[in-house]
């Protein structure tokens, strides 16, 4: 009730008619000062409650921006349960442009300062029935492909998908690898940094796609594992059995001695997840080189990514190789990690530091380490849009090139 009204209804009950004699002006006075005592309580009442209201609704807010948040860690369009109506189809996509303003550290060494439309992804996505979906990821790097040009088309994934009892599901078709953080989510506002880190690059490696069969087991409502029947790399002794080389797209890809993938996934509670993947493949090189033989990855990461607040998330990876090739480049080890702090002021504001090292050759004593250290920020002016700014300082091995400067970026998905 208005305190207006509050205020006429008790002055009107006050002078009301009664057998008694009517009040003076004093006794008047008296009730009106009584009356406007009682109806300040009641503002200060309506006040408080106002006040309570607005925390609560703060607080839905909040946890609603969290929940978008940890959405939006997931892979635009084709993350499974995001599926709409049978029968309707899903068009989106994201991109991103760099500006890399690198001094090269080492003597002679050409510095880096170009302007670069690194990424531009089309989903398109199509609902078969409540069951049954497709998913697919078509992208064009570096703005132009063919007759030299720096960049290519290609297929980032294509599968179907379909649901089971219990929240399960399968996908078959070009699948990307379930290890570490960036693989599967690599649109550009769901990370920190201009560029992808150099760990997720060269040693897991994103963006990393084969071809094949998935099965996701849900356990309950934080553990669940991934196992998969895919191609896999095929590298080679003219390329020092680097995995990142390894890679073949899908493209007419052999399936001679394919990879067997396993992982597990916790998230005990919101904005945290704790994942572990092993890969075995029975010949890194697909039967082409005798003196090489299988290869093993395990992977462990950890992140806490909260909507507001201090943010953490680290990585662990290492390629175990057989075979006396490998050995006798020192790639018969790969290895790398990365720890990244960050702190999330509000819905807009985020700063990180990252140190991370990488070592393709980590099997003998030669010289072949790298780290990199970053710090930045990342600006979100409106939800999946992003802008990066951030400086580098590089640790190389001799005789290659050592780049340390400034990154601008700006991304988006939709």
């Amino acid at each position: 009730m208005k305190p207006t009204l509050i205020f006429s209804a008790l002055l009107m009950a006050g002078m009301a008619p009664s057998q008694a004699a009517e009040p003076s002006l004093k006794e008047i006075h008296q009730l009106l000062k009584a009356q406007q005592a009682r109806i300040e309580q009641l503002e200060k009442e309506l006040a408080a409650t106002r006040k309570a209201s607005e925390q609560a609704l703060e607080k839905a807010a909040s946890a609603d921006e969290k929940a978008e948040i940890l959405a939006d860690m997931e892979p635009a369009g084709g993350t499974h349960g995001h599926g709409g109506q049978p029968g309707s189809t899903h068009l989106g996509g994201y991109g991103e442009l760099h500006v890399n303003l690198l001094n090269n550290q080492k003597t002679g060494g050409t510095d880096k300062n170009e302007t670069d439309f690194h990424r531009f992804v089309l989903y398109v996505g199509h609902d078969f029935s409540d069951r049954v979906r497709f998913a697919s990821e078509l992208e064009v790097e570096h703005s132009e492909a063919g007759d030299g040009a720096p960049g290519e088309v290609a297929m980032e994934q294509a599968y179907l998908e379909f649901d089971h009892a219990g929240g399960n599901y399968s996908r078959a078709g070009i699948l990307l690898v379930p290890v570490g953080f960036i693989n599967e989510t690599h649109e550009p506002d769901t990370f920190y940094g201009v560029e992808r880190n150099n760990v997720a690059k060269y040693i897991l490696p994103s963006t990393w796609a084969e071809g094949g069969y998935q099965f996701h087991w849900q356990l309950n409502d934080t553990l669940g594992a991934d196992f998969l029947l895919t191609t896999g790399l095929e590298t080679s002794a003219g390329n020092n059995y680097n995995v990142r080389k390894g890679r073949t797209k899908v493209a007419e890809a052999p399936f001679d001695n394919p990879a067997f993938t396993a992982r597990a996934l916790w998230k005990p509670m919101p904005a945290t997840e704790v994942n572990a993947t092993f890969m075995y493949q029975s010949d890194i090189t697909q039967g082409s080189d005798p003196s090489a033989g299988s290869a093993t990855l395990f992977s462990v990461g950890a992140q806490y990514q909260p909507a507001q607040g201090p943010g953490l998330r680290a990585v662990y990876a290492t390629w175990s190789l057989d075979g006396v090739g490998p050995a006798s480049l020192g790639a018969d080890r790969q290895t790398g990690y990365y720890l990244e702090p960050s702190y999330r002021l509000n819905s807009q504001w985020g700063f990180f530091a990252r140190y991370g090292f990488w070592d393709n050759q980590a099997g003998d004593d030669a010289d072949s380490e790298y780290s990199q250290m970053d710090l930045g920020v990342n600006y979100w002016p409106t939800e999946r849009v992003v802008v990066k700014l951030d400086y580098q300082n590089q640790s190389t091995p001799d005789g290659r090139n050592e780049y340390d400067g400034i990154n601008l970026g700006v991304g988006y998905q939709f």
